[in-house]
């Protein structure tokens, strides 16, 4: 039977005897959701739970939460959760807090466990040294499946995951990574130099977490050993931390894109919100008075061709919708490391070409209907030629504004629809009625 979020209530409400007969079959991620909704003491439930029930509740809230949550139980308590947390969750929880808050948990750790996470600590948070877990499962390739199997009995229990076992050498070197699966299926007396994988695929200590993502995204593994320079083996990265980590990068880059910063809740404070928003609603406002500013240049031709205000909004909107389709293209690929050094030069002359196509039919179409419109052939052809110009403007800058702004340094979700929008809006109106002061002696 199913665990609504219902009965989960009901059960943490029951006796401490009755929650452990069934909490070990009940998600943590459903657990934490159940404590959320619960009106009454959170702690009243919380304290009737297990240790490592609670390290595992702890490891599923967000960052902000963690701390909070950690600190409901006393001093004594909070020592035997921390001990049930593995590495890469207690430096989850540290890397939320700040300084005073994060010596007051690691003077409760183990001498061991607190140099260990000290170490993890010194890494750039965003990674693979950052995100990686430090328990795993190591052998040597000499050992046999069956003393293998002997030993992950042992050790297993206190491992992050045991789906992959790595060979390592006297020295820490990684030499190979041999899977469970391999080691079930083969006979007691194989050696595990014989069964191994000796390519075993790692990344390096420094890389950046989301490049990490893109690996586990091509290969699909459940787990990636990380290793330092000289290739000697540091930890592993878990697939689970990967997915939370690109669902984070995932989100984080939709709200760049609309000017939103990534910790804006649906049922955040209009305070948070307006916070959030209006810096960004500010910058819009300049570049829309840069493109008001450029029509204003215009306002004789306007006042005598009435009929170009009607049509201006169509060039400047088909600009910008052309641009944020290429812009979308192109933030992915870099994002994704689809758009590399070798191939840009080739994307950025498709991206022309698409720009000139889209140009040219959406200009033949747009200069028909204004001909029909204004039954001037020189006004279709006014608006023909602005549109095709503004679609080629607009495809070209969605490339080049990302890929300048990812030179530089600057994450181009953050940025690049701005400069986009203003490219379009102001070059649209410019060469729509820039084209129409030229010729307003035959659209008069």
């Amino acid at each position: 039977m199913p665990y609504t979020l219902e009965l989960i209530q009901f059960l943490l409400k029951s006796s401490k005897e009755q929650i452990e007969d069934y909490i070990e079959d009940i998600h943590p991620a459903d657990i934490l959701d159940a404590i959320h909704q619960y009106d009454g003491d959170k702690f009243q439930i919380l304290n009737k739970l297990p240790d490592d029930i609670v390290a595992d509740i702890i490891d599923q809230a967000e960052d902000e939460e963690k701390y909070e949550l950690l600190t409901m139980f006393p001093t004594a308590k909070q020592k035997e959760i921390v001990d049930e947390m593995s590495s890469d969750e207690l430096v989850d929880l540290l890397g939320s807090i700040d300084e005073e808050e994060k010596n007051s948990i690691i003077v409760k750790m183990d001498l061991e466990d607190a140099e260990e996470v000290k170490e993890l600590l010194a890494y750039h948070p965003h990674t693979a040294g950052g995100i990686m877990a430090t328990e795993f499962v190591a052998i040597k390739e000499n050992m046999t499946v069956g003393e293998t199997l002997k030993f992950l009995q042992k050790e297993a229990p206190d491992a992050e995951t045991a789906y992959y076992i790595y060979v390592l050498a006297n020295n820490g070197i990684l030499k190979g990574v041999v899977s469970l699966r391999d080691i079930v299926v083969n006979d007691f007396n194989s050696l595990i130099i014989d069964i191994m994988n000796e390519k075993a695929i790692s990344v390096p200590v420094d890389m950046d977490q989301e490049e990490v993502g893109h690996i586990f995204e091509k290969y699909g593994f459940l787990t990636m050993p990380v290793v330092d320079h000289e290739n000697i083996m540091l930890g592993i990265v878990t697939v689970d931390d990967i997915m939370e980590i690109l669902s984070k990068e995932h989100t984080e880059d939709l709200y760049r894109l609309a000017g939103l910063k990534e910790g804006e809740k649906v049922a955040g404070t209009i305070k948070e919100s307006v916070k959030s928003r209006l810096p960004w609603l500010f910058v819009n406002l300049f570049t829309a008075i840069l493109a008001a500013a450029t029509v204003s240049f215009f306002e004789s031709t306007i006042s005598q061709v009435v009929a170009l205000a009607t049509f201006m909004p169509i060039v400047a909107g088909m600009g910008g919708n052309a641009g944020s389709q290429t812009l979308t293209i192109v933030i992915r690929g870099i994002a994704l490391g689809e758009l590399t050094f070798e191939n840009a030069k080739k994307v950025l002359i498709k991206e022309i070409g698409v720009g000139l196509s889209n140009g040219l039919i959406l200009g033949l179409a747009v200069a028909a209907l204004g001909y029909i419109w204004e039954k001037k052939p020189v006004f279709g052809l006014v608006i023909g030629i602005a549109m095709f110009l503004n679609l080629v403007a607009a495809t070209t800058a969605g490339y080049i504004v990302p890929v300048t702004l990812k030179k530089l340094k600057i994450d181009p979700a953050l940025a690049s629809a701005v400069f986009v929008t203003t490219v379009t809006d102001v070059l649209g109106f410019f060469f729509f009625l820039g084209l129409a002061t030229i010729f307003i002696s035959h659209l008069i």
